[in-house]
């Protein structure tokens, strides 16, 4: 996806939004302008508990561009306050998400391309910049603007502490004293400048104040890097923020083709894609939704590394892994692409924590606890445990690992389950009955404290469908292996 100058203006242009990730629940994300509109926005949202406890430690980098010779200074940065926009974004010549996205900028005939990307698997990420300078020497600039708080939270009028070990290009900062999570970043090129009792005050969030939510924060600068560029020069860098110490050898131009190799085997194995030598326009336009569409799944199924399994994110920006969301999602994302052993670790994943026959239908954001308030959850298990069969005709893995917990769940809805007021039992017509007048445990699970905005109780109909489902796959596993009272039972 490219846009153009032509197509970019300032409502559009912060209204459309892009996330990477880095595989265990961090994420990059702001508006097609730079200016970041939500308080989830940032280049460096890291999980401190992966993917839990997600943090945002890089909001943005704001560029700019100094003529010496004129003392003239041209920003590339868009940010929004109260009563302003900062123009940067007039600078913006086009915008483009493939694998990552791409800004590319023109002041006065000199090119700037700046791409973002995560190194997979950690919580750093890099920011590649490519400069063809024009006949003038030029000063270019990057200031990183920081936080350090949960994400859901906002620092609205806070004065921040800070902290900064400098050495060379390499700067070791602490905010408001946390030394559990020091921030690190790099920039080979050029000096770093330290600044003093920098705050940037007052960044406004859009869509915040759309949401009904506290719409302003402050922030903390803690220095810029400056690079001299001389004239007919092209020159490329990265700058490079982290929660890991050993930054100095990353190249982002090299994680970039990194992160492309790894997403083209994922596409290339899938098997989506029509492969030939000439393809019609038709097919092109095909192989072209598929891979992006593939890519954007990508960015759901990340790694929970406390059980060593992978999981699957509910949504972008503040969901964590759900069970109903993640078995809804599972075919789809791991099945028709072919991700066969994701896919297994995604059943054991979710089967790890049942208890009294509930699958967990999410976990904690803040210490990664197991939920249960879901009947749908348990039912929908087996669903895809068939579907997994259907694609793989691996029999095998589900009675080693997964069929004596589904028997367990089968019969944990029959006995009754009174779990945190679920109030699930089989009743004398053979339906499940679930929930009471407060609470939420379908898919329709508004709730204000204690008050369901959309109760349930009772026969719910989807329930009772997925319930009469589990049935006749426990009947079908049952016969495949040989299990006749279970087979009974079933009927």
């Amino acid at each position: 996806m490219k846009i153009q100058k032509k197509d970019i203006e300032v409502t559009n242009g912060l209204e459309r939004e892009w996330v990477i990730g880095n595989g265990i629940g961090g994420y990059a994300s702001s508006s097609i302008l730079g200016a970041n509109t939500r308080k989830y926005h940032g280049l460096l949202v890291a999980p401190l508990m992966p993917p839990a406890r997600r943090f945002v430690i890089l909001s943005k980098v704001d560029e700019s561009i100094y003529f010496e010779d004129e003392n003239r200074e041209e920003i590339l940065y868009t940010n929004v306050g109260k009563n302003y926009i900062s123009d940067g974004y007039k600078n913006l010549e086009s915008f483009e998400k493939d694998y990552n996205p791409i800004f590319n900028y023109n002041v006065n005939g000199i090119k700037i391309e700046k791409q973002i990307v995560m190194v997979y698997g950690q919580n750093t990420v890099c920011v590649y910049y490519k400069i063809k300078n024009k006949d003038k020497k030029i000063i270019f600039k990057a200031a990183p603007i920081m936080n350090y708080r949960d994400f859901h939270r906002d620092n609205y009028n806070h004065e921040y502490s800070l902290n900064e070990k400098i050495e060379g290009n390499k700067v070791r900062v602490t905010i408001d004293g946390n030394k559990i999570s020091p921030i690190y970043m790099y920039l080979k090129e050029g000096k770093y400048i330290e600044h003093q009792n920098d705050i940037f005050r007052n960044m406004y969030y859009i869509q915040e104040e759309k949401r009904g939510f506290c719409p302003e924060e402050n922030l903390i600068v803690p220095g810029r890097y400056e690079i001299e560029i001389n004239p007919n020069e092209t020159k490329e860098f990265t700058f490079v923020c982290s929660l890991e110490a050993n930054i100095e050898e990353i190249n982002g131009k090299d994680i970039i083709k990194q992160e492309k190799k790894r997403l083209d085997k994922i596409i290339d194995e899938s098997e989506l894609l029509t492969k030939k030598t000439k393809l019609s326009k038709a097919e092109k336009d095909r192989n072209e939704v598929l891979k992006t569409l593939i890519i954007a799944s990508d960015l759901f199924v990340v790694n929970r590394p406390k059980f060593s399994l992978h999981t699957i994110l509910a949504g972008y920006h503040w969901f964590l892994d759900w069970g109903r969301d993640t078995l809804i999602a599972y075919e789809g994302l791991l099945l028709k692409t072919k991700r066969f052993d994701i896919a297994k670790e995604i059943l054991l994943m979710f089967t790890k924590d049942i208890k009294f026959g509930l699958v967990p239908n999410g976990y904690s954001g803040y210490d990664s606890r197991p939920l249960y308030n879901s009947v749908d959850s348990s039912l929908l298990l087996f669903e895809q445990v068939m579907k997994y069969i259907r694609y793989t005709n691996d029999y095998d893995f589900i009675e080693k690992n997964l069929y004596s917990i589904l028997k367990n769940v089968n019969k944990a809805f029959q006995k009754g389950i009174d779990f945190e007021n679920s109030n699930i039992y089989m009743d004398t017509d053979g339906l499940i009955s679930a929930g009471t007048e407060s609470t939420q445990i379908t898919w329709m699970d508004a709730k204000i404290g204690d008050f369901a905005v959309t109760p349930r109780s009772g026969k719910a109909v989807e329930i009772n469908s997925l319930w009469y489902n589990s049935l006749k796959v426990l009947e079908h596993l049952a016969e495949k292996f040989g299990d006749d009272k279970t087979r009974e039972d079933s009927k």
